[in-house]
């Protein structure tokens, strides 16, 4: 007998994500199997999963082509202006799934799977992520492809195609270890390439001068090879693309070395030239001036732009002779997401307007928009003059003009302000010679964003004051955003339904009709219906849980989600001292009342980042005695979440009560993990950091579980000191933490395995873990008591005796 449907299922049936036509499965069948025979040469003797997801995959890619070449034939004929969004990162996760949605294509899928005997979810989980992204940037950035498709803007993404993204995070023993993500080994039926569009990027060599102006000779060239993603807006017929390049060495490349009879070097030497695409720098907010790194940024912008300009030439339809760029700041926007592209300025000149002139450079202003993404001074990029005298030599020279003339232009303002014109200029002295990429980003633009109030209020009065004195309307504030497509509609469907069944539709391309919302408010049907989506999230998350970890998970506890890249700021430390404090208070008062938790953390440590993996192995080993401990039982459960990424995020952000975002206030740009949850139900405990601000001001501070200090009280304590021996003193629960975690209490076979985890709070934390701990503590003492009583008033069904 079948499986009774759940309130979640039903609601899929009737669901926004596409009518159920008997003529769309029938024909979402025949090309299943058409491609399952011709393009995978399979029958369903023999056919894998994989192969099947594939027919699926190619088949819902069909439904794509003509809508993705239509919308390139408007663009061409209409000539609008054209948005190009240049990041190192897109973080964009699969791809089935989403262009199912946006194509208006779910349920009918779902219904031709169904028909052919063979289980949609099995085969959504046959998709690798692309994960060429660390985190929020690069999520960012797909989630701006999505938004700018169906907003049927002419956008474009621009990266790179990385053979091995972010890599898979293993944990073994507690401790992360790395493996290779190679997401292509099976191919990717999403993109396509373009090798008629195959561009020659240039390195090396020298500048030679003549009458004629400076040459840029003898140089090795390496070929970018584009690959094609179409990006669909939300049931809008738009496609846009995103190109990424993959490096590629050309037939000559070392043909030297074949002459003189070394051909199978001169093969070997290729792996040089392709290697700039092969792997993703894992990120840590820590910038290192590798070679490598260069390479890749200047090869995405030569090409990029080469690709751009040849777009911009023929749009010029029944131009005679030759093109004038005049006109190319009103038909090109480039956005570039980080100082890590700012070499893109020095390109302009030398492919675009070369010789630099004071038109070529207005030119460039008017064109270029930037985004800074971090506030802390080690994440900036500042390259070794002498780097960029070896691997670029003409930009090198580039720089030193356009630094002459922005410093003469200082000195015309602020005579004799030697100091104002050192702090100004692109090229820093101290500690070797380096240029400022920062700085050339923002001399170079037009517009100079941050990502959240917070974050561009200390750009302009802090991090690049002087700029901002000099130009303050260059400076802007656009806070990150998030798609609703992924983040609702398809990783929370239930709760999609619910509120498209409440107050219509368009919330999904208008997050602001969300505010009808508050009309529902006192509605106990629909307060009970929302609550019974989450529930059911819960359940599947916990059956998920316990499959991987083999722990037993209380599904009616509160499920208390951390989970971004591991990083000192983010605080996951605060965090597992809270852990700590919660296992204290329950092994010295066992029969005391208790509000259940799971704890959820995740997330990965740049390889390179000592202390983020040891702050990774604290918090598995606290979970480990945690879990094993009998007189804890279900009250307390701490779960590590292994390789956590776009298709995780997925799954345990639609189950999540609390979304834990306790950065040091100043230290995060925006965040927007913090707007996924809320988006899908969650409340938040955090700081006024980032985005929080915004979010508190939207939703009021009342519905958020705001703690902790202020950015001016982080700056007053800067000037002050922060001593954390006083606070360890004066707060028994911390000290008792701190004392199991310094004296080995969590690695009994290993004393001194944390020494150097508690040397850096009690000397050197930058993040002020301590001087927030009280306030953290209490606060989270109010989301108990507040989630006791909501469980008591929705009459959630209890597990293993709720209090108790």
């Amino acid at each position: 007998m079948a499986t009774p449907l759940t309130d979640q299922e039903k609601r899929k049936q009737i669901s926004i994500r596409g009518i159920v036509g008997v003529e769309n499965v029938a024909e979402l069948k025949k090309g299943f199997n058409r491609h399952l025979h011709f393009t995978l040469v399979k029958d369903r003797n023999i056919a894998t999963p994989r192969d099947y997801y594939f027919a699926l995959a190619h088949t819902v890619r069909d439904h794509l082509v003509g809508r993705w070449i239509r919308t390139q034939q408007f663009y061409y004929e209409t000539d609008p202006k054209r948005v190009y969004y240049l990041s190192l990162e897109f973080y964009m996760g699969r791809t089935l799934q989403n262009t199912m949605i946006n194509l208006g294509l779910q349920n009918a899928c779902d219904e031709a799977i169904y028909q052919l005997g063979l289980d949609m979810e099995d085969l959504e989980e046959m998709e690798e992520d692309a994960g060429l992204g660390n985190g929020g940037l690069g999520r960012l950035a797909a989630c701006f492809l999505d938004s700018m498709a169906t907003l049927g803007l002419a956008a474009y993404g621009y990266g790179i195609r990385y053979e091995y993204g972010i890599f898979n995070q293993k944990i073994k023993e507690g401790w992360q270890v790395e493996e290779a993500d190679d997401w292509l080994r099976h191919g990717n039926p999403w993109e396509k390439a373009r090798p008629e569009y195959m561009l020659p990027v240039h390195f090396y060599g020298r500048v030679e001068e003549s009458k004629e102006g400076a040459r840029w000779v003898d140089t090795q060239v390496v070929l970018a090879m584009p690959y094609d993603t179409p990006i669909p807006g939300y049931m809008n017929n738009t496609v846009n693309t995103m190109r990424l390049w993959s490096a590629r060495a050309p037939n000559d490349f070392n043909l030297k070395d074949f002459n003189v009879g070394d051909y199978i070097q001169a093969v070997l030497d290729r792996n040089l030239a392709e290697n700039i695409s092969r792997v993703l720098y894992p990120n840590d907010n820590f910038f290192e001036g590798k070679e490598l790194r260069l390479k890749q940024e200047y090869f995405v912008v030569a090409a990029t732009l080469q690709d751009i300009i040849r777009r911009f030439k023929i749009s010029k339809k029944g131009s005679t002779g030759p093109v004038s760029f005049d006109s190319f700041p009103e038909k090109v926007t480039l956005l570039i997401t980080c100082d890590l592209l700012s070499i893109f300025y020095d390109e302009m000149f030398t492919v675009l307007v070369e010789p630099v002139s004071p038109q070529a450079w207005a030119i460039t202003k008017r064109t270029f928009a930037y985004t800074n993404h971090t506030v802390l001074p080690e994440a900036l990029e500042r390259w070794p003059v002498g780097l960029l005298e070896t691997l670029l030599p003409r930009h090198l020279q580039i720089i030193y003009r356009i630094n002459q003339g922005h410093l003469d232009g200082i000195g015309a303002l602020f005579p004799g302000d030697l100091n104002r014109i050192r702090r100004m200029s692109l090229i820093e002295e101290d500690g070797g010679k380096r240029v400022n990429m920062a700085h050339l980003c923002i001399v170079g633009s037009h517009a100079v964003n941050g990502v959240a109030e917070i974050h561009s209020n200390i750009i302009k009065n802090d991090v690049f004051r002087d700029f901002s004195e000099l130009e303050p309307d260059k400076f802007q504030n656009k806070t990150n955003g998030i798609t609703p497509r992924r983040w609702l509609l398809l990783c929370n469907p239930g709760l999609a339904e619910l509120i498209a069944e409440a107050i219509g539709e368009g919330y999904v391309k208008d997050l602001s009709q969300l505010q009808k919302l508050n009309e529902l408010v006192n509605d106990d049907a629909f307060i009970r219906d929302v609550s019974n989506v989450k529930q059911e999230n819960k359940g599947k998350f916990s059956q998920y849980l316990e499959k991987e970890y083999k722990v037993n998970i209380n599904p009616s506890s509160m499920f208390d989600v951390h989970v971004k890249r591991i990083h000192e700021y983010k605080r996951q430390l605060l965090n597992c001292l809270h852990i700590v404090t919660m296992y204290n208070r329950i092994k010295k008062n066992p029969k005391a009342p208790f509000v259940p938790r799971t704890v959820i953390i995740g997330g990965k440590a740049a390889p390179g980042y000592h202390m983020a993996k040891k702050i990774i192995k604290l918090i598995t080993a606290v979970g480990h005695v945690v879990n094993k401990d009998p007189v804890v039982g279900s009250k307390l459960k701490v779960i590590y979440l292994e390789n956590y990424r776009v298709s995780l995020a997925e799954k345990v952000i639609p189950a999540t009560d609390l979304s834990e975002q306790i950065s040091t206030a100043g230290t995060e740009a925006s965040g927007t993990g913090n707007m996924k949850f809320m988006l899908n139900g969650a409340l938040t405990i955090g700081t006024m950091d980032g985005a929080n601000v915004e979010m508190a001001e939207e939703a009021g501070e009342e519905n958020m579980f705001i703690f902790g200090m202020r950015v001016e009280d982080v700056a007053e304590m800067d000037v002050q000191g922060y001593d954390a021996v006083t606070y360890y003193n004066n707060i028994p629960e911390l000290k008792q933490a701190v004392d199991q975690i310094q004296g080995g209490f969590f690695s009994p076979g290993q004393p001194e395995l944390f020494k150097d985890v508690t040397n850096m709070l009690f000397n050197h934390d930058r993040f002020k873990v301590f001087a927030d701990y009280e306030g953290y503590i209490k606060c989270q003492e109010k989301v108990s008591q507040l989630y006791q009583v909501i469980i008591i008033i929705l009459h959630v069904p209890l597990v293993n005796n709720y209090i108790r």
